[in-house]
């Protein structure tokens, strides 16, 4: 957060100059000018000063609500390729980490196959949009082929072969996110 920018957007919202500002805060002109363009910051016994000058307080600066975002667009998506593997990874939502879940998209090409995944808490689920794999978990093979979905809780390694020659494309989502 830019404490001075927001400061400055405040006092101008409130119809203030930097002088008025600043008398009412028993400091100097300069000293607010500086702090509007983040070149010093204030104590913060100064800055609640200046907060209730502009009719605001510390809890209600810093809460500043981010809007969520909902539409993601192709700019947003991340690929990954990995040559060795025969695989590119297209992370659909930027930083889903943070989130419970973690939508991918993976397209394997003939012969390709994914990492192999250790076990891990969460639960993973599939849909293959294109093509047709083999899921691998622990000693269990699974075929799946295009309009099929899988769902398993990951407690032993895990990967997809595709072993066709033909490209495959799976939606992959994972909670937690373990991609």
């Amino acid at each position: 957060m830019k404490i001075g920018a927001k400061i400055n957007r405040l006092r101008i919202l409130n119809q203030l100059t930097q002088e008025e500002l600043a008398q009412r805060c028993d400091l100097t002109k300069g000293f607010i000018s500086k702090i509007e363009r983040d070149l010093t910051s204030p104590s913060i016994a100064t800055l609640m000063d200046i907060l209730e000058a502009l009719g605001t307080d510390l809890k209600a600066f810093f809460n500043e609500v981010v809007e969520e975002k909902i539409v993601y667009k192709k700019d947003d998506i991340y690929e990954s390729v990995n040559e060795e593997l025969k695989h590119t990874i297209h992370w659909l939502i930027p930083n889903s980490q943070k989130n419970d879940m973690e939508p991918i998209l993976v397209d394997i090409e003939s012969g390709g196959k994914t990492v192999v995944d250790r076990p891990h808490q969460g639960q993973e689920f599939g849909y293959i949009v294109k093509g047709s794999v083999i899921i691998h978990i622990g000693s269990k093979k699974f075929k799946i082929k295009k309009g099929e979905s899988f769902y398993f809780t990951p407690d032993k390694d895990h990967y997809i072969v595709n072993n066709t020659n033909k490209a495959a494309s799976i939606l992959w989502v994972s909670t937690p996110p373990s991609f």
